[in-house]
This record gives structure tokens, sequence and C-alpha cells, in this order.
């Protein structure tokens, strides 16, 4: 039983070295950005992260519910 926590802890270490085997050796290293808004072709094509989408939702003039209903009957 101790055996198969101690293989797994060593396993678990290697297996940390080696993803973080850029932020460890290499000077000023840091992990990628994964993120949507970090990605330079998506932000020149428009597609933002969800955040930022609500972000500038939030901006946005909210309208009353008459001119809602008002829109809906030009509209459809």
């Amino acid at each position: 039983m101790i055996y198969a926590i101690i293989i797994s802890a060593v396993l678990l270490a290697i297996g940390i070295m080696l993803l973080g085997l850029r932020i460890f050796f290499v000077k000023d290293g840091k992990f990628p950005n994964f993120h949507i808004g970090g990605n330079k072709t998506l932000r020149d094509k428009g597609i933002n992260c969800a955040t930022t989408q609500d972000r500038q939702a939030q901006k946005t003039k909210r309208m009353n519910v008459d001119d809602m209903i008002t829109d809906l009957k030009d509209n459809y």
C-alpha cells in the first residue's frame, strides 16, 4: 500500500515538472495564455470571451418595455 502511494507521488511530481518545464527552467518563463481574449487572430475577427461580451452588453443603453414592443412591431 505504501509503495503505491510513493509511486503515485513520484509520478505526480514528474508530471508537474514536465508541465512546468518552461516555467521552471526558462528565464522569465510563464504559462501561455489560452484565453480567447489573448488570441490576436480571434480579436481581429471580433470574437471575444464571455466576460468581455457581458461587459460590452452592460454598457449599452437598456430599452424599456414600451420601446421593446414598438421595436418588435416595427421589425416583425
